[in-house]
């Protein structure tokens, strides 16, 4: 996740929406004075931009082999200021899978470019197949980088940590607890798009990827609509392998502050409370108490509120379009991490060893509480289901934050004050300012109901794991129905779709034949929290608001004034109701008075010839058995 370069934090629908600017630039400068491109800070050559490195010698330093060990990684053998390219990375791995019986390789699929997205599958037992792994008993964890590629660290920190628990024993009955799914990159054709100028606002590696995809899709911001092959890949896989507990490996940046590796998660407010006790007692204190003794500094997820930390920290609830707000919704245990960009590459890859060896250790102590915390939350049928969340007012919040120094002056070059940092040390209590307040939600359905002609709705629900009933004749149901009203577009696209957002102005209960081919979709099931975000048309990340149901919106029948004239003459005469009903209309509004096309258009849509289902929402709700026929 980046929040240096924002271009926008929306509320959209009450739910952070962070959209990130970062065209390449069409310069670069030289280096620095002192600088070079081979020296070991491992910062592009044009990063003398970035604001004073922090010294740092932890005890996490240990963990890197000397460049000349026969099982050095790319990382350590560049000096720890490089990562390799994925040929390169995948050779490594593939050297270390032939070595290593606990390793086995498994390709989930290709990018649209062709390029192969490997998972490394680690356990005792040298598993290949979802069914050997859980034969084995053990819990999961399934970690993988790169789902921005400029974001790497974790992919070299999981080579090291796959090399120690295999070749070199460093440590020793680790995999006999637990097991290791690693995909080093998921965004791989970003990772592709190599460039000393990829991102300005991180410090090293000296080369990194692209943050989006070939399609400049981010595929961070997909999980609830699945366009990306990528992200695709990855759903079923966690479907597949069923780990325990999931990692998203990033690096952030925005704020400048002592904290080197910041993780987190939804709060208990969330779709998944259970896992978030858990979370909070069990996994944090752990991998806090382990970085710091590795010479490192944990800390919470941190958004700015502002350009500098007085202006507040967002306790943020993430919706389902972020991988921490999908494991939130689907209850899978969701650890979103973010290393601080600048740190150098060398400090943040050798703190997410760190976590990634203590989240190994604690699910493997821990698991049957987090066994426990799942099931009960996979259980759980809550009704109503918040649709998105928005800021709490007035919440009176702080957090206790160990910050850097900084000062504001005028900038000549933006006319604006500028915020620069000094690098010196400084402890803030700051405003938390918390994003938990449900602002909109949907009562629980037994069902949704969607015509077999909206297919693209059907297959990303499908991909999703989702259960579906395809029905095999036609049949008869008295559904609920909603009416949109006005709809508002966005002025850009955003993700490859123009949002849209319209009101709800009727519910009406319909009683219609469904062909066969329909889809009943039923919310008793573990991800029927899912199904009520993706189909309830006022939740943020619906498929309605990405765009998917727009022909709705588009009206396919008009009529002509010299017809209307004539109709309206007739259903005057023939409906002394209606007439009042009109006379009345004329009086009280001057504006419909004055709109010849408008006073035609209200007989239009009172007369049979109106379209009826303009603007009617495609999927239908089931409240209750009863309302079905033929079942």
């Amino acid at each position: 996740m980046t929040t240096g370069s924002l271009r926008a934090l929306d509320l959209v629908g009450g739910v952070v929406a962070v959209l990130v600017s970062g065209a390449p630039t069409a310069w670069a400068s030289g280096p620095g004075p002192g600088e070079n491109a081979g020296e070991s800070t491992g910062e592009a050559p044009h990063l003398a931009v970035l604001p004073p490195a922090p010294t740092w010698d932890g005890a996490s330093r240990a963990l890197a082999m000397p460049a000349d060990h026969p099982w050095a990684t790319p990382f350590e053998v560049s000096g720890l200021v490089a990562s390799p390219p994925l040929a390169e990375t995948l050779a490594w791995l593939d050297r270390l899978a032939a070595a290593a019986p606990e390793i086995e390789r498994v390709d989930l699929g290709a990018s649209p470019e062709g390029r192969p997205l490997a998972l490394y599958v680690a356990s005792a037992e040298g598993a290949a197949t979802p069914k050997a792994l859980a034969a084995n008993g053990r819990p999961t964890l399934f970690a993988h980088a790169g789902i921005h590629s400029g974001e790497i660290d974790g992919k070299d920190a999981g080579m090291m940590l796959l090399r120690d628990l295999t070749v070199l024993d460093r440590l020793p009955g680790l995999l006999e607890g637990v097991n290791f799914l690693f995909l080093p990159v998921l965004n791989v054709d970003g990772h592709a798009r190599r460039s000393p100028y990829g991102r300005i606002n991180q410090r090293g590696p000296v080369e990194t990827g692209w943050r989006t995809n070939a399609r400049n899709l981010n595929l961070n911001r997909d999980f609830a609509k699945l366009d990306a092959t990528e992200t695709r890949i990855l759903v079923r896989a966690l479907r597949e392998w069923r780990p325990d507990l999931y990692l998203d490996l990033h690096v952030t940046d925005g704020l400048d502050y002592r904290y080197d590796v910041t993780f987190g998660w939804n709060g208990g407010h969330g779709g998944s409370p259970s896992i978030v006790s858990w979370l909070d007692r069990a996994l944090r204190p752990a991998v806090s108490a382990d970085l710091r003794d590795a010479g490192h500094t944990p800390g919470p997820l941190i958004l700015g509120a502002g350009d500098d930390p007085t202006e507040g920290i967002y306790d943020w609830t993430a919706s389902p379009r972020f991988s921490n707000g999908y494991g939130d919704l689907v209850h899978l245990p969701t650890v979103l991490v973010e290393n601080h960009s600048l740190k150098p590459f060398d400090r943040r890859v050798l703190g997410t060893r760190v976590l990634l060896e203590s989240t190994l250790r604690t699910l493997a102590r821990e698991a049957e509480g987090l066994e426990r915390a799942t099931a009960a939350d996979r259980a759980r049928r809550p009704s109503p289901v918040p649709l998105g969340f928005g800021l709490r007012p007035d919440a009176g919040r702080t957090l206790a934050f160990e910050g850097i120094g900084w000062r504001r002056e005028a900038s000549e070059i933006s006319g604006a004050e500028r915020v620069v940092w000094t690098g010196e040390p400084v402890d803030l209590e700051v405003p938390l300012v918390t994003i938990d307040r449900p602002v909109a939600t949907a009562e629980r359905p037994v069902a949704y109901w969607i015509p077999p002609a909206w297919t693209e709705v059907i297959e990303v629900l499908a991909a999703h794991g989702v259960v579906l009933e395809t029905l095999a004749e036609p049949r008869t149901a008295e559904l609920e129905h909603l009416h949109f009203g006005e709809p508002a577009f966005e002025e850009t696209p955003f993700e490859g779709h123009v949002r849209v957002t319209a009101p709800i102005v009727a519910t009406e209960r319909l009683t219609e034949s469904w062909p066969a081919g329909s889809v009943r979709v039923p919310t008793d099931q573990p991800l029927g929290d899912l199904a009520v975000v993706l189909l309830e048309p006022e939740a943020t990340d619906s498929l309605f608001q990405w765009g998917f149901f727009d022909e709705v919106l588009d009206r396919a029948e008009y009529a002509e004034a010299y017809v209307l004239e004539p109709l309206a003459e007739r259903m005057l005469a023939d409906d002394p109701e209606l007439a009042a009903e009109f006379h009345q209309r004329l009086e009280a509004d001057e504006a419909f008075r004055d709109d010849p096309r408008a006073r035609l258009h209200w007989f239009y849509e009172r007369s049979p010839y109106y379209d009826a289902r303009w603007r009617l929402y495609p999927v239908a709700r089931e409240r209750g058995a009863a309302e079905t026929e033929g079942r």
